[in-house]
């Protein structure tokens, strides 16, 4: 009989501790970070000398629902990554609207869907994305602009890279702006 008031007071008073744990609350609305773009040599498809870009950057999502499935048919076309490419001209930036810039990648893409299971939903990580370049020449810089978008339709924050020297082998940081 001691044992079990023992146990009932020992489990009394875990709960009581555990209730007191405050538990963390972030918007449900997603959140992001530019952390680096990376400017490196590889090798294309078809084994040709090529650069390529890898953004870099940080998410939180308080409830959880980031991420795509893959589309249901190929009529469906769901993303939820926007780029928006800038270059630099006459000395400032300007956004890139040919389609035919060669330095300008998919507009969008799907960051693969994600779920956390149990009572917390918060979602945190860091999300990579490379960009290959083909065509490009020694004075070319850019930046990007960017944002993520959560199954709910919230928009995230929009972020923006350094300026980048494509030809320039580099690690462009938040601290490079």
């Amino acid at each position: 009989m001691k044992g079990y008031i023992q146990f009932i007071l020992l489990t009394s008073l875990a709960a009581l501790i555990h209730g007191c744990i405050k538990v963390e609350q972030v918007p449900s609305t997603p959140s992001i970070e530019f952390t680096s773009f990376e400017i490196f040599d590889t090798l294309d498809i078809l084994g040709n000398n090529s650069k390529a870009g890898r953004l870099l950057f940080r998410f939180e999502d308080g409830d959880g629902d980031l991420g795509l499935t893959a589309p249901a048919n190929d009529n469906t076309d769901t993303t939820n990554l926007h780029l928006t490419l800038f270059r630099k001209k006459n000395g400032s930036m300007s956004k890139v609207t040919s389609q035919s810039d060669p330095l300008l990648p998919y507009a969008s893409y799907r960051i693969p869907y994600m779920e956390r299971l149990g009572q917390n939903q918060i979602l945190r990580g860091t999300i990579a994305v490379t960009l290959m370049y083909q065509s490009y020449n020694d004075a070319d810089t850019i930046k990007y602009s960017f944002f993520i978008k959560d199954r709910a339709d919230n928009n995230s924050n929009t972020e923006e890279t350094s300026e980048i020297i494509v030809a320039k082998n580099n690690i462009y940081t938040r601290d490079s702006r």
